[in-house]
């Protein structure tokens, strides 16, 4: 007989964040854990909070684009996205089949047994970051200077969980550089210190800390040791459960160097591999941690933090 864990101090203060949340509205809670509903009040602090990402980087002039949340099965495997990261992998699948094998879907579901058996992979998968249907794009050659874009859009990750900062399905806002090695480093640390202000600015306690992504298997950690060591990625983090934990990350800053720019074949114009850098914030993830800095009546909010949203 398998021994069940005790829930832990933090997993006690998460599941009391979440039922604080569910009991206030602002979330609206689904049969499966990390999939939630969105009140109306909780649309305008991501309505407000959006706004000001957009006044925040307008010095950019980015090229904007918006892209659905699913995209191209035939650019995911172009990624290495399967090999990092299976366990966070949406493939879509559907039913492409004919009437006999329609009625044998239908006796097995009736039977109670699996009909997955009957379903194929279709030609797009769940967006999982929502840069790389940008990439996509870019083949070829840039425009002398490179490329900024201003992206926003639904990602997805296969994570169930009963902590409400860890959603299956989030919205994300990522401002993304490609061009030549100097310049994507220089926009990563440029506006890295904007995107703290930023936040910070809205009362969160934050804090900019290297990180890692969450690779999987052996290879995945020699590849966490790299990006640590060579200082790829910064996470702006939040303490939300005091002492419990360290902090959540609401946003980042990366630099990506040739991950994506080589898969795709993107040059600058003098023929060499570009490199990428982004800077992005979770959306959800920011709200939630205005709420639980904050409180769930936004009426209470600080007048400072509710005039720059616009509440």
């Amino acid at each position: 007989m398998t021994d069940v864990l005790a829930p832990t101090a933090l997993d006690l203060a998460r599941l009391e964040f979440r039922d604080e949340l569910l009991a206030s509205g602002l979330l609206v809670g689904t049969s499966v854990p990390g999939i939630y509903g969105r009140s109306g009040d909780f649309e305008r602090v991501i309505a407000g909070l959006d706004r000001i990402l957009g006044e925040a980087f307008a010095a950019l002039d980015a090229t904007v684009l918006r892209f659905p949340p699913v995209y191209p099965r035939a650019d995911f495997e172009r990624t290495d996205y399967i090999a990092s990261f299976p366990d966070l992998s949406g493939i879509v699948s559907s039913f492409e089949d004919g009437d006999r094998e329609h009625r044998e879907l239908l006796a097995a579901r009736e039977e109670g047994r699996a009909y997955e058996g009957w379903l194929k992979p279709a030609d797009v998968v769940l967006t999982n970051a929502i840069c790389h249907p940008l990439y996509a794009t870019l083949e070829g050659t840039l425009p002398s200077g490179g490329g900024t874009y201003d992206l926003s859009g639904y990602g997805f990750r296969h994570e169930p969980s009963f902590d409400p900062m860890r959603l299956q399905s989030f919205r994300m806002r990522e401002f993304v550089f490609v061009g030549t090695p100097d310049a994507a480093q220089l926009y990563r640390d440029t506006w890295l210190d904007t995107s703290v202000a930023l936040l910070a600015s809205l009362g969160l306690a934050v804090q900019a800390v290297p990180a890692n992504d969450p690779f999987f298997g052996r290879a995945g950690k020699m590849l966490v040791s790299a990006q640590l060591r060579e200082n790829l990625k910064v996470e702006i983090i939040v303490p939300l459960y005091g002492d419990l934990h360290e902090g959540t990350a609401i946003a980042s800053a990366n630099c990506q160097r040739d991950h994506l720019t080589h898969a795709f074949d993107i040059r600058t114009t003098d023929g060499e591999v570009a490199h990428g850098a982004c800077v992005a914030f979770g959306m959800e993830r920011t709200v939630l941690a205005l709420v639980r800095t904050h409180g769930t009546d936004l009426e209470a909010w600080p007048v400072d933090v509710r005039a720059l949203l616009g509440l």
